[in-house]
Protein backbone atom coordinates (compact mmCIF):
# COMPACT_ATOMS: atom_id res chain seq x y z
CA UNK A 1 0.00 0.00 0.00
CA UNK A 2 1.25 3.18 -0.82
CA UNK A 3 0.87 7.37 0.65
CA UNK A 4 -1.90 7.40 -2.66
CA UNK A 5 -3.44 4.21 -1.95
CA UNK A 6 -3.72 5.09 1.96
CA UNK A 7 -5.08 8.92 1.01
CA UNK A 8 -7.57 7.14 -1.47
CA UNK A 9 -9.28 4.95 1.51
CA UNK A 10 -9.58 7.80 3.73
CA UNK A 11 -11.24 10.49 1.54
CA UNK A 12 -13.58 7.72 0.28
CA UNK A 13 -15.05 7.01 3.91
CA UNK A 14 -14.66 10.70 5.20
CA UNK A 15 -17.24 12.24 2.24
CA UNK A 16 -16.33 15.65 3.92
CA UNK A 17 -12.80 15.61 2.30
CA UNK A 18 -11.99 15.63 -1.58
CA UNK A 19 -8.58 13.72 -1.90
CA UNK A 20 -6.41 16.82 -2.53
CA UNK A 21 -7.46 17.95 1.52
CA UNK A 22 -6.62 14.09 2.64
CA UNK A 23 -3.28 13.96 1.06
CA UNK A 24 -2.82 17.41 2.69
CA UNK A 25 -3.96 15.82 6.21
CA UNK A 26 -2.07 12.64 5.44
CA UNK A 27 1.18 14.77 4.67
CA UNK A 28 0.79 17.03 7.40
CA UNK A 29 0.45 13.95 9.97
CA UNK A 30 3.84 12.24 8.72
CA UNK A 31 5.59 15.10 8.72
CA UNK A 32 4.69 15.83 12.57
CA UNK A 33 5.55 11.97 13.12
CA UNK A 34 9.15 13.11 11.80
CA UNK A 35 9.27 15.97 13.44
CA UNK A 36 8.70 14.67 16.29
CA UNK A 37 11.15 11.93 16.46
CA UNK A 38 13.66 14.15 15.39
CA UNK A 39 13.04 16.58 18.41
CA UNK A 40 12.07 13.95 20.90
CA UNK A 41 13.62 10.57 19.61
CA UNK A 42 9.87 8.92 20.69
CA UNK A 43 6.57 9.23 19.61
CA UNK A 44 4.08 6.62 21.11
CA UNK A 45 0.34 5.84 19.37
CA UNK A 46 -1.90 4.51 21.55
CA UNK A 47 -3.08 1.16 19.89
CA UNK A 48 -0.38 1.13 17.04
CA UNK A 49 2.67 1.01 18.22
CA UNK A 50 6.06 3.16 19.20
CA UNK A 51 8.51 4.93 16.88
CA UNK A 52 11.89 5.78 18.26
CA UNK A 53 14.92 6.81 17.09
CA UNK A 54 17.76 4.67 18.22
CA UNK A 55 21.86 4.42 17.56
CA UNK A 56 23.51 1.66 15.85
CA UNK A 57 27.46 0.89 16.74
CA UNK A 58 30.00 1.35 13.91
CA UNK A 59 31.02 -1.64 12.36
CA UNK A 60 32.21 -3.45 10.21
CA UNK A 61 30.91 -5.19 7.01
CA UNK A 62 31.40 -7.28 3.45
CA UNK A 63 30.93 -5.58 0.42
CA UNK A 64 29.00 -8.16 -1.17
CA UNK A 65 30.75 -7.45 -4.97
CA UNK A 66 33.89 -7.76 -4.40
CA UNK A 67 33.85 -9.47 -0.68
CA UNK A 68 35.74 -6.78 0.55
CA UNK A 69 35.54 -5.45 4.17
CA UNK A 70 34.11 -1.69 5.04
CA UNK A 71 33.58 0.12 8.21
CA UNK A 72 29.97 0.93 8.35
CA UNK A 73 30.18 3.98 10.63
CA UNK A 74 27.87 4.56 13.70
CA UNK A 75 24.27 5.87 12.29
CA UNK A 76 20.59 6.89 14.26
CA UNK A 77 18.14 4.17 13.04
CA UNK A 78 14.43 4.33 13.43
CA UNK A 79 12.68 1.58 14.96
CA UNK A 80 9.11 0.55 15.10
CA UNK A 81 7.66 -1.97 18.19
CA UNK A 82 4.02 -2.85 17.46
CA UNK A 83 0.68 -1.90 19.91
CA UNK A 84 -0.93 -4.43 21.42
CA UNK A 85 -3.59 -4.07 19.09
CA UNK A 86 -1.53 -4.40 15.50
CA UNK A 87 -0.02 -8.13 17.24
CA UNK A 88 -3.15 -9.53 17.55
CA UNK A 89 -4.46 -8.27 14.21
CA UNK A 90 -1.36 -9.11 12.68
CA UNK A 91 -1.58 -12.83 14.28
CA UNK A 92 -4.99 -13.80 13.14
CA UNK A 93 -2.95 -14.36 9.69
CA UNK A 94 -0.70 -16.72 11.01
CA UNK A 95 -3.49 -18.63 12.66
CA UNK A 96 -5.82 -18.60 9.69
CA UNK A 97 -2.62 -19.46 7.87
CA UNK A 98 -2.46 -22.36 9.98
CA UNK A 99 -6.16 -23.22 9.75
CA UNK A 100 -5.56 -23.46 5.47
CA UNK A 101 -2.67 -25.06 5.64
CA UNK A 102 -4.41 -27.99 7.90
CA UNK A 103 -7.22 -27.70 5.83
CA UNK A 104 -4.99 -29.06 3.17
CA UNK A 105 -3.48 -31.51 4.69
CA UNK A 106 -6.64 -32.56 5.88
CA UNK A 107 -7.84 -32.63 1.93
CA UNK A 108 -4.54 -34.65 1.09
CA UNK A 109 -5.44 -37.62 3.61
CA UNK A 110 -8.85 -38.15 1.86
CA UNK A 111 -7.29 -38.00 -1.78
CA UNK A 112 -6.53 -41.10 -3.49
CA UNK A 113 -3.06 -42.05 -4.25
CA UNK A 114 -2.48 -40.25 -7.81
CA UNK A 115 -1.81 -43.76 -10.72
CA UNK A 116 0.77 -43.25 -12.72
CA UNK A 117 -0.21 -44.43 -16.00
CA UNK A 118 3.09 -45.83 -16.84
CA UNK A 119 2.94 -48.16 -14.40
CA UNK A 120 0.89 -51.40 -14.26
CA UNK A 121 -1.74 -51.62 -11.74
CA UNK A 122 -0.97 -53.78 -8.68
CA UNK A 123 -1.75 -57.60 -9.37
CA UNK A 124 -5.07 -58.43 -7.49
CA UNK A 125 -4.21 -62.07 -7.77
CA UNK A 126 -1.85 -63.25 -4.81
CA UNK A 127 -0.54 -65.64 -6.78
CA UNK A 128 2.27 -64.46 -9.68
CA UNK A 129 1.98 -63.06 -12.85
CA UNK A 130 -0.70 -65.29 -15.30
CA UNK A 131 2.15 -64.97 -18.20
CA UNK A 132 4.89 -66.76 -16.34
CA UNK A 133 5.13 -70.14 -14.91
CA UNK A 134 6.85 -68.53 -11.70
CA UNK A 135 3.83 -68.77 -8.92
Amino acid sequence: MTKKDIVRTISEEVEKLTQQQTKEVVQKTFDAIIECLVRDGRIELRNFGVFEVKPRAARRARNPRTGEQVEVPRKHVVTFKPGKHMEARVRELDEAEARRQQDLDDAKKLEPPAVNPLEPPPSSSPQGRWDTDQP
